[in-house]
């Protein structure tokens, strides 16, 4: 008999990885937890039976939502990262050394647990002695602060169920309010690709655009997410994503990245038409 771990992501679209077994499964106050063992993609974390990471390409989600971010601001000092709890945000992070204090606003503290004990390739930042972690809900979190951050890093799941607050104009005019006069947030931006999916990514942008000066969206390929095409929110007071990038400064630290990279930076934020189109309906 086969296992296989299968995703809706339309009516009439599934996807499936063939799996080796389960290792993990637990229901919190929040969501189902579920941890499963693959054959191509490794070990991989679904909530409520949607994919969150898999070890084969969490990498490019990682890297684009914080690198992306640290290349353009100049003095990146204090972070809240929401959501993240696999760890991935916090690894990368981890390797700024100027970062002085990282904020993790997560839920559900048991996403952090079973990650530290089932996912321990992204699980890897939780031990940095900068990171202060608060088990509560964001949306509330983020009504408190002003003018506190340099960045915010808006890991969510999609927008229903835990993390459907996280996509409201009042959350975004929150961390508007959190972030110091030259702030950026970035966040997941849903795919632009299925209509359900694009139109849940325009209502963000839509609120995004609503309360920040500079509103920019760039994109990656992720192959797990649905239909492989994803995207990113950057927003900020002050910067622009490419005219502010700066990639000398960026590229003098030295990291080793597998999918970031300086001039790829540039090029995630020039969109195909159709996406351009979608973003440009609810910018009017």
């Amino acid at each position: 008999m086969q296992l296989w771990f299968t995703e809706p992501h339309t009516d009439t679209v599934q996807f499936s990885i063939k799996v080796d077994r389960q290792v993990h499964s637990e229901v919190t106050d929040f969501q189902r937890i579920d941890v499963f063992e693959s054959f191509e993609f490794g070990r991989f974390l679904t909530l409520d039976g949607y994919m969150m990471l898999t070890e084969r390409d969490e990498f490019i989600y990682h890297e684009m939502i914080t690198h992306v971010p640290m290349a353009v601001h100049p003095q990146v000092r204090r972070v809240l990262v929401i959501g993240a709890g696999d760890g991935g945000v916090l690894r990368e992070l981890s390797r700024y050394p100027e970062i002085e204090r990282i904020d993790l606003v997560e839920i559900d503290e048991r996403v952090v647990e079973v990650c530290k004990e089932y996912l321990p390739q992204t699980a890897v930042g939780f031990e940095d002695p900068r990171v202060h972690f608060y088990f509560e809900d964001g949306l509330k979190f983020v009504r408190a602060p002003e003018e506190v951050y340099d960045l915010i890093i808006v890991d969510s799941t999609d927008p229903f169920g835990p993390g459907e607050g996280l996509f409201t104009k009042e959350f975004y005019g929150n961390c508007f309010k959190a972030l110091k006069a030259d702030g950026i947030m970035v966040n997941q931006h849903e795919s632009p690709f299925y209509p359900d999916d694009a139109r849940a990514m325009q209502r963000a942008h839509k609120r995004i655009v609503e309360s920040f000066d500079h509103a920019r969206v760039y994109q990656v390929h992720i192959p797990t997410y649905p239909s492989g095409h994803w995207l990113f929110g950057f927003a900020s007071k002050k910067y622009h994503p490419v005219k502010d990038l700066d990639a000398d400064r960026w590229n003098a630290r030295g990291l080793a990245c597998r999918y970031y990279n300086t001039n790829l930076h540039k090029g995630s934020f020039y969109l195909p038409n159709y996406v351009q189109t979608l973003l440009e309906a609810v910018e009017e």
